[in-house]
């Protein structure tokens, strides 16, 4: 996952996201923006495709792996 300094996080920090749909909303204005600054390509598709990819990855290995774990520990396991 590409880290960004604490001055840009600030800048780019979406705060009142509360529904999937508002989530997804947002997503997509953001996949816009960045089709309208770079222009149509290949590359800006493979752009998008690879950072909406790399962000599931690194959700999932932050978040739904420990997740998931825990309700191993809780519940047992079924393998």
């Amino acid at each position: 996952m590409p880290y960004i300094s604490q001055a840009r996080r600030e800048d780019l920090q979406v705060e009142h996201v509360k529904t999937p749909g508002e989530l997804t909303y947002d997503f997509t204005l953001l996949i816009m923006k960045y089709v309208d600054n770079q222009k149509l390509s290949y590359q800006t598709i493979n752009d998008i495709v690879g950072a909406l990819e790399g962000a599931k990855l690194e959700f999932c290995r932050r978040v739904v792996v420990p997740y998931e774990d825990a309700k191993i520990l809780e519940n047992g396991d079924v393998y």
